[in-house]
């Protein structure tokens, strides 16, 4: 796994909050077949809507309680992280991994 998106081991009686910071806040627009928000097409950030990033492949996807994440290859080669908090249907930015350029 690139990271993010993991479950992480609480104290006994501890609980998580999830907190999005606004930077990493996503705009995403997603493939509708047999479910809606199938998967990730395109993502932008919140924060700069002005550049949008293709996805040009789904490289992994796993579940969890009450999100979905999916690992992705963008059109600028890089690798993402993205996940969809499914109760109040919002997308964070959970890992990026610069592409390696081999020039």
């Amino acid at each position: 796994m690139v990271g993010g998106c993991e479950d992480a081991a609480l104290p006994l009686g501890a609980s998580l909050i999830w907190v999005a910071m606004p930077s990493s806040l996503l705009q995403v627009e997603c493939y509708a077949g047999y479910r809606a928000d199938e998967r990730p097409v395109r993502f932008r950030f919140v924060a700069a809507p002005e550049k949008t990033f293709e996805v040009v492949e789904i490289l992994d996807q796993w579940y969890g309680i009450g999100y979905r994440c999916f690992r992705v290859r963008a059109a600028d080669q890089n690798l993402y992280v993205l996940r969809h908090h499914e109760g109040d249907d919002n997308w964070t930015l959970d890992s990026f991994r610069r592409s390696e350029s081999l020039d």
